[in-house]
């Protein structure tokens, strides 16, 4: 009986081996699983950034009265058109928001945003001085971002004029 007792404790003590071994394989399964998860959220991310970057291309290219805008001109033209050029704009800021959130450490994302920004300042200074509220309904990065250029522009109420820069 000894001998058979033995024996029980053998096979008992490969079985735990095997069972952590079985739970060590399923703890690396499961961190892979949350591997490709991440992976799949920023592909996403990353595609989702690029289509809505894409859109606003495709904007500009069918308005560029909008894209390189004579904002004094638009300012003086009919209510529709303020909107469309509001809407414009307002797609533009969201575009370059998925860029940056999606591809924070690639700096040409932020210097084509920042490109395509400089023509529309004017009007985010009059829309920030009308209604704060406006740049509120983005991210605080993009409202960082909006601030930044327009201070380094020079471009300050009461006329928020594009300064020399």
């Amino acid at each position: 009986m000894t001998a058979m007792a033995q024996q029980a404790a053998w096979w008992q003590r490969y079985g735990t081996l095997a069972q952590m071994a079985h739970a060590t394989v399923a703890l690396l399964g499961f961190g892979a699983v949350l591997l490709q998860i991440n992976e799949i959220r920023w592909s996403n991310r990353a595609s989702a950034a690029r289509t809505a970057y894409l859109g606003y291309t495709d904007l500009a290219f069918k308005n560029p009265k909008f894209a390189q805008p004579d904002y004094e001109a638009i300012k003086a033209g009919s209510r529709e058109e303020r909107s469309q050029y509001e809407s414009f704009v307002s797609y533009f800021l969201y575009a370059c928001e998925e860029t940056f959130a999606a591809f924070a450490d690639k700096r040409e994302w932020q210097a084509s945003c920042d490109y395509e920004l400089k023509p529309h300042l004017a009007f985010l200074c009059e829309k920030n001085q009308a209604q704060p509220a406006y740049l509120a309904t983005y991210g605080a990065e993009t409202q960082q971002w909006v601030k930044t250029s327009l201070k380094t522009a020079g471009v300050a109420p009461p006329d928020c004029k594009l300064g020399k820069t």
